[in-house]
């Protein structure tokens, strides 16, 4: 099952990296059988991998799947695809800022006025009041121990709560060198496993793989090709 996903205004695409073979061809979905049976392997944590159907133009147009990995807010968009006789593979590192604005405040709210109408309708106004303020208290300790502590999936879990995961990372999530080094690690690792899938399913065929901008590319200054080594930092 896929899911529908456009691009969020907010999302910033901070590398894009293609490369392309002549006369070849492949299934779109064994490719992206292969990275995930090789991320398996890895172990990445906190790792959420799902098949996103992006649309190729505006709203009445076919969409084309994407292989999507999300690690904390940054994310890799995976696609390979045929283009007439030709065949590209590439990947967009995409960061995904936190938004905490209007309405994610009043889902928080609403969060909370629902809960306290409810506490209050079944215990009373001094005992809902209570079980409402035990509630907050024991969420702010969830909080703290998946910030401090470091549990991956309950960290990533929180991250993607709407409304209260922008707050959970803004009062809740400190930021450390650990977590600067394993977000650098996810940025090299996921290029890393990419390309050497496409160079060795091309490879296989006896298929040239060219990699970006071997070539001039006509876009110039609009897509400058990052220097091989260069990490991406935030």
């Amino acid at each position: 099952m896929f899911n529908f996903k456009t691009k969020h205004l907010s999302d910033e695409v901070l590398n894009h990296w293609i490369a392309s073979a002549d006369d070849f061809n492949f299934s779109p979905q064994e490719f992206y059988a292969r990275i995930e049976k090789h991320l398996e392997a890895k172990k990445v944590p906190g790792l959420e991998i799902s098949r996103m159907e992006y649309a190729e133009g505006g709203l009445l147009s076919a969409n084309r799947v994407y292989l999507r990995l999300i690690r904390e807010r940054l994310a890799f968009d995976i696609c390979a695809a045929p283009f007439g006789t030709r065949y590209f593979f590439t990947h967009r590192t995409v960061y995904s800022p936190a938004k905490f604005g209007l309405i994610q405040a009043m889902v928080v709210l609403m969060l909370c006025a629902v809960l306290i109408g409810i506490f209050i309708r079944l215990l009373g106004f001094l005992l809902g009041g209570l079980a409402f303020a035990a509630v907050a208290v024991t969420v702010g300790v969830i909080f703290s121990m998946a910030g401090d502590k470091g549990f991956p999936d309950v960290d990533a879990l929180l991250l993607n709560l709407p409304g209260l995961g922008p707050l959970y990372e803004r009062f809740f999530r400190k930021e450390t060198y650990y977590r600067h080094d394993t977000r650098l690690m996810f940025l090299d690792t996921i290029p890393h496993i990419v390309q050497a899938e496409a160079d060795e399913i091309t490879a296989a065929k006896g298929v040239k793989l060219v990699r970006e901008y071997q070539t001039s590319p006509i876009l110039g200054e609009l897509y400058k090709p990052v220097r091989k080594g260069k990490l991406v930092e935030e």
